[in-house]
């Protein structure tokens, strides 16, 4: 009996954990323009449930390391299973003077009409450009 609670509970948290899923944001891309540095990302939600708003506390640091400035990034949309790519024109901010972004937590999350934590559970963060991204 002992070994079949076991195994039980050994299924029941790995079906939890898969359920829970997760966000994957990729900073794919930095493209500077006049004046503006365009940040295309890449967003995977691998939750159980589309996400109907993300919006996240965005910190830029310079290349030194210092904090330049501080804004929101609004995701939007982020159905189940389906990658998404958004992009921010970020004014009077040079890419190449960029060292890294840090994503300071959710400013808003809304599952099915309601707040949630979901944007907070299971973020991974990567960047395929210099600039570094932090979850």
């Amino acid at each position: 009996m002992r070994v079949l609670l076991t195994a039980l509970t050994i299924c029941l948290c790995s079906g939890t954990a898969h359920a829970e899923g997760g966000l994957d944001i990729e900073l794919n891309a930095a493209s500077p323009q006049a004046g503006v540095c365009t940040l295309s990302f890449l967003v995977k939600n691998s939750h159980s449930s589309p996400i109907e708003q993300a919006v996240y506390e965005a910190v830029f640091f310079d290349a030194a390391g210092q904090v330049e400035r501080l804004t929101l990034f609004d995701f939007g949309e982020l159905p189940m299973g389906r990658p998404r790519v958004r992009q921010f024109a970020v004014p009077d901010l040079n890419c190449a003077d960029l060292g890294q972004i840090l994503l300071n937590g959710a400013n808003t999350c809304r599952v099915a009409g309601a707040d949630s934590s979901v944007c907070a559970q299971g973020l991974t963060t990567h960047s395929r450009v210099t600039i570094g991204l932090q979850g």
